[in-house]
């Protein structure tokens, strides 16, 4: 069985990505173990359990290249500088034995401080900057051949020589190795990564291997999340608002960005049927939102996280790096104010933070967190954005009350007795199988809630009993009322003007052309509605969190009202999402977290026979919980007999 904290289920591991205090990414070359030391002494005091590392690659395998005039065109010898690589074992991997003294000095430490270290081994590219041995620049490094026989002779070292140090939990691939080159396919991507997975599972075939990744999908581009999950044993999201799409929009300390984390990492555990731990986040400086709203932000994605089962958390970075003055820290001012610590050792708010949380986390009656609840399967399809689809989804159930989960189109239909079909679109989205799945499940009895933007869908009429009268270009939002207030939706490239033939208008926009329909479907119920929510809200700054939110979660809500989702909770409150976890039958924990910046008294709705029996954190007065903003409560529940 494979080996790695986070691949205990329901645990949560706080921690941070690291660099040296006083160096930054030249660390290795400006080698001052008292320091790093000093780091690993205050981090371990500061809650920090595991430190994401990072043994950068042109240090650890600094070859260079002389071009041999005899040989045949264009073939070189590799070596150290102007020395031979000589015959020893790091002599034929290319390896510094300099740097790997080093190495173990630095892993001793971590032990003697009781951290554990994750690290990422083919560091070739770091906050924007690429980082490759002198003898490979110059060449695309996740194609060539060349580059991925040195890649697998390092690695492949590296693992065999450090496999038994008890401060290493797992290995990474590499910090985001899909930046190291451009122009891969998809194929090419996936050779790159199982050379390294092949060559890391041969010499320690026990610890977990973690993706490393950042921005990979389920559908386009060559780097993908079912790719990753064949050759990983972990998957891992890099959730910056500022560099996910559709995430920087709003107040970092709203819903939008407290849910990011946990969204895009259970859309990748759920689609790859894998762990998946958000192992970079950050606000990437002082000009994004002050310290305390900062905190504030990481409060709340801790608490979401540890609720979504994601297993750990690590911040970039340790420490603020303002005091470097060479590339990437000379080039960009987001490099400079990330940490956790600025550089006098004084910690930020956002350490105290993680610390507190630590805190919180070892005063609970429970060791691990029974996993979440879910009460819907969101499937993607193809032809769309699947990210902001989800994100969105994803959203809406947690404020209209209820969790989902993730799955792509042409992975088997996962047993639900709800599904969402979010902002469906092209001429392909299910492929007939796929759809013939879903009708199956409802005329079993289940509810299928369809979102339409612009797809073909076969067959139509019979399944959601209307008829499309025409087709055409939609020019501006249609609008609607729901619970006396009047929301805009846009359509998508067209617009439908429908006919109901059996199906029952739930809603209609203000033209009365049918908005949201039901038609019973066999046992079960087939919903549509004629515009693409999740797509639109995606592109809507503001629209989940401000003063006078709209209540477009009302249209999920409806949807799970009528596919008969009970929970055995509910706050009340769309800004208070919850998350329940059975301990058994008939006891459970509630974990409410209050996505919003200002406090919120819930006074929560328990379903029939459920008791609120205890506050395990939070403040309760009377039948209210009162809830600080970016704050949550965690409650037991017992049924009564």
């Amino acid at each position: 069985m494979k080996k790695s904290v986070l691949l205990d289920k329901g645990s949560f591991h706080p921690g941070c990505n690291y660099w040296a205090s006083h160096a930054g990414i030249r660390m290795w070359e400006d080698w001052q173990p008292e320091i790093i030391e000093q780091d690993f002494r205050q981090l371990s005091k500061s809650g920090m359990q595991l430190l994401r590392v990072f043994p950068l690659w042109p240090v650890f395998q600094p070859l260079t290249a002389a071009r041999i005039p005899w040989k045949a065109a264009g073939e070189q010898e590799l070596r150290f500088g102007d020395k031979p690589l000589g015959h020893t074992p790091a002599g034929n991997a290319g390896v510094s034995a300099e740097a790997m003294d080093k190495f173990r000095l630095f892993a001793d430490l971590a032990e003697k401080h009781n951290l554990k270290l994750v690290v990422a081994l083919v560091t070739g590219w770091m906050s924007g900057r690429l980082f490759v041995p002198p003898a490979l620049e110059g060449c695309n490094v996740l194609t060539d051949a060349t580059a991925l026989k040195w890649q697998q002779r390092f690695v492949s070292y590296f693992v065999e020589t450090f496999k038994n140090h008890k401060a290493i939990d797992s290995w990474g691939l590499g910090n985001e190795c899909n930046c190291m080159g451009s122009g891969v396919t998809r194929d090419q991507a996936w050779l790159w990564t199982n050379t390294v997975t092949s060559a890391i599972r041969q010499a320690d075939p026990e610890r977990a291997i973690l993706s490393d990744m950042h921005g990979i999908q389920c559908e386009n581009g060559s780097w993908r999340i079912a790719d990753q999950a064949e050759l990983t044993d972990i998957l891992t999201t890099h959730p910056y608002p500022q560099f996910t799409p559709k995430c920087n929009q709003d107040q970092l300390n709203t819903i939008r960005n407290g849910l990011h984390a946990a969204a895009e990492s259970r859309l990748y555990a759920d689609v790859g049927n894998r762990p998946c731990i958000p192992e970079e986040l950050g606000t990437l400086g002082p000009v994004v939102c002050s310290e305390k709203n900062a905190a504030a932000y990481l409060r709340t994605t801790m608490f979401s996280s540890w609720a979504h089962d994601c297993r750990g958390l690590l911040w970039w970075c340790a420490y603020d790096q303002d005091h470097l003055d060479f590339p990437p820290y000379e080039w960009t001012g987001l490099e400079r104010e990330l940490g956790l610590i600025r550089n006098n050792r004084e910690t930020k708010p956002v350490c105290d933070a993680m610390r507190e949380f630590g805190g919180i986390l070892k005063k609970m009656p429970f060791k691990n967190l029974p996993e979440f609840r879910k009460n819907a399967v969101c499937v993607l399809t193809r032809g769309q954005d699947q990210w902001s689809v989800a994100f969105s989804s994803f959203i809406l159930a947690k404020m209209a009350g209820f969790d989902l989960e993730f799955q792509y189109a042409d992975q088997p239909l996962k047993k639900s007795e709800f599904y969402l079909v979010p902002s469906v679109a092209g001429s392909s989205p299910l492929y007939r199988s796929e759809w013939l799945a879903l009708l199956d499940r409802a005329q079993a009895g289940a509810t299928v809630f369809m979102t339409y933007d612009s797809a073909f869908i076969q067959p139509f009429e019979n399944v959601f009993g209307i008829e499309v009268e025409s087709r055409e270009k939609a020019s501006h939002p249609e609008s609607f009322k729901l619970d006396d207030k009047t929301l805009t939706c846009m359509h998508a490239d067209v617009m439908l003007k429908l006919k109901c033939t059996a199906a029952e208008i739930l809603l209609a926009d203000l033209k009365d052309n049918p908005l949201l329909t039901c038609n019973q479907y066999g046992k079960g119920k087939m919903l549509f509605l004629n515009a693409p929510l999740e797509k639109y809200l995606s592109d809507t700054p503001g629209v989940f969190n401000r003063t006078e939110i709209k209540p477009y979660w009302k249209l999920y809500a409806m949807a799970a009202k009528l596919a008969g989702v009970n929970r055995i909770i509910v706050s009340g409150n769309p800004q208070v999402g919850v998350t329940e976890h059975f301990m058994s039958k008939n006891e459970a924990v509630a974990v409410l977290i209050n996505y919003n910046p200002a406090p919120a008294a819930v006074n929560p709705v328990l379903g029939r026979g459920w008791k609120l029996t205890e506050v395990i954190f939070g403040q309760r007065s009377g039948k209210k919980l009162n809830i600080g903003g970016n704050d949550a409560a965690i409650v037991k529940l017992v049924k009564e007999s």
